[in-house]
């Protein structure tokens, strides 16, 4: 019989904390994984004292995840070195932005037969193109990565309501190992091998959810947001095609496709902070530091990506809803002309449409 597998978590925000709650609990009642869990915590002070201590004692984030309580076997540890070098299974929930710093100070000090997972909902760019996240992390690692992405706002995990999640995983065995470390009674897991589109839609659906929030800061209503965002499913399943071949139209109806888009425009902090940018008229970076309490927005930063990506190809007018949100961040284009943006959108322009 092998040994436990041990458990490292990178990353201790609100969706971190969350996670690491059905981590924490789920290692006590599988053989196969190892009691304690190592959560990586980006080393604050709150009020005096460490935020690792007040984990550590206290068995709560008390900035990220308050009135939430930690498992006692999850130990918050600041150093990410320290908590990952003995970790066969490597969970990634950090901010985009942060990851290849983190993955350089990881690589060569970790297991060569470790696997990964990564719950960031992002993606990075270089002269190359867009790269997906969990390319960032194998590539720098030499490990597999497996993604997770689904309709799964952090507080409503913490407060164990019923929700879905997808898990992308190439391989068979790996995909059950970690549907046992995740899923719960209430966060019920769905594996799937078409790994880059499940990643794809957790980045893209960030971009739509600004245009649905610049929507509810117009005050125009539940129609032009529905349109919104079909218009932002169809651009996502659109990229996916150019810019991903293979990826399969089934994985959009999955909990990372339409169902994460839904409850990301109507209930997530892009949205939010979307909302406030046209109503108060200040900027996306202002509102973020006001308004999140020192969380990262993901949807900004992926539109001018996925907008670099698309200018380098020529292809802006292919995808107007995504420019138009792209310009209005930036600050480029009001928010008031991004229905102009798409009034003649290609989907509209078709006139007849065969079944799928």
């Amino acid at each position: 019989m092998s040994a436990p597998k041990k458990v490292s978590i990178i990353g201790s925000g609100n969706w971190g904390s969350a996670i690491a709650k059905i981590v924490g609990n789920n290692v006590n009642h599988f053989d196969a994984f190892d009691k304690q869990v190592k959560m990586y915590v980006y080393e604050e002070v709150i009020d005096g004292q460490k935020l690792t201590e007040i984990i550590n004692s206290q068995h709560e984030n008390v900035k990220y995840l308050p009135g939430h309580k930690i498992p006692p076997n999850v130990v918050a540890v600041s150093d990410v070195v320290e908590a990952t070098k003995d970790a066969d299974i490597l969970i990634f929930v950090v901010p985009h932005q942060f990851v290849k710093k983190l993955v350089q100070l990881m690589s060569g000090n970790i297991k060569s037969t470790a696997i990964g997972i990564s719950l960031i909902k992002g993606v990075d760019y270089n002269e190359g193109g867009i790269q997906l996240i969990s390319k960032v992390i194998g590539d720098a690692l030499n490990i597999e990565i497996s993604v997770l992405m689904g309709a799964n706002l952090a507080p409503e995990v913490a407060d164990e309501k019923f929700c879905e999640t997808t898990i992308g995983c190439r391989s068979k065995e790996d995909g059950k190992l970690l549907k046992d470390l995740i899923q719960s009674h209430n966060f019920r897991v769905v594996v799937v091998d078409d790994v880059e589109t499940v990643e794809m839609c957790g980045a893209l659906k960030n971009v739509v959810a600004c245009g649905a929030g610049f929507v509810d800061g117009l005050g125009l209503g539940d129609n032009t947001k529905a349109a919104v965002i079909r218009l932002g499913l169809m651009e996502m399943i659109k990229f996916a095609e150019v810019f991903y071949s293979g990826s399969k139209l089934s994985t959009f109806f999955e909990s990372c496709g339409v169902a994460d888009l839904i409850t990301t425009c109507y209930g997530g902090r892009n949205r939010k902070v979307s909302e406030a940018f046209v109503r108060t008229g200040k900027s996306i970076e202002v509102l973020e530091a006001e308004m999140l309490n020192g969380q990262k927005l993901q949807g900004p930063e992926t539109a001018v990506e996925v907008n670099n990506m698309l200018k380098a190809r020529g292809m802006e007018d292919r995808f107007p809803l995504f420019t138009a949100i792209h310009h209005i961040c930036v600050g480029e284009i009001p928010a008031s002309q991004m229905v102009d943006c798409i009034r003649n959108h290609p989907e509209h322009i078709l006139t007849w449409k065969s079944g799928l």
